[in-house]
């Protein structure tokens, strides 16, 4: 879904409320709700659905609540703005790749 600067923190040791933050950056409001919807969708899919959503209505970021992680999707300058990974610093990063995709 072209998310770039893909991110996750390990929360497990510094917080009571989520054990891991995903957070990413994408390039246009089009791309932010694209992204939210193949999330939304593709979880839905294996029974999972948020307990809270937030920034919805939003062109800027979009917060996905999902009890053990919790999915930040931002703008770039709106990223920059609220610096998660400065605020939870002290959170370890957790290593990612994607997956390979099938070129049919």
């Amino acid at each position: 879904m072209k998310a770039k600067d893909i991110t996750i923190l390990d929360l497990r040791e510094i917080s009571e409320v989520t054990d891991f933050f995903v957070i990413c950056t994408v390039d246009s409001s089009r791309q932010l709700r694209g992204l939210w919807h193949h999330i939304h969708d593709e979880l839905k899919k294996q029974g999972h659905l948020p307990l809270g959503e937030e920034g919805l209505e939003s062109t800027k970021w979009i917060l996905c609540d999902y009890n053990d992680v919790v999915v930040h999707i931002f703008l770039a300058e709106f990223r920059e703005f609220y610096d998660l990974e400065l605020l939870w610093g002290d959170a370890p990063r957790v290593k990612w790749q994607p997956a390979a995709r099938n070129k049919e």
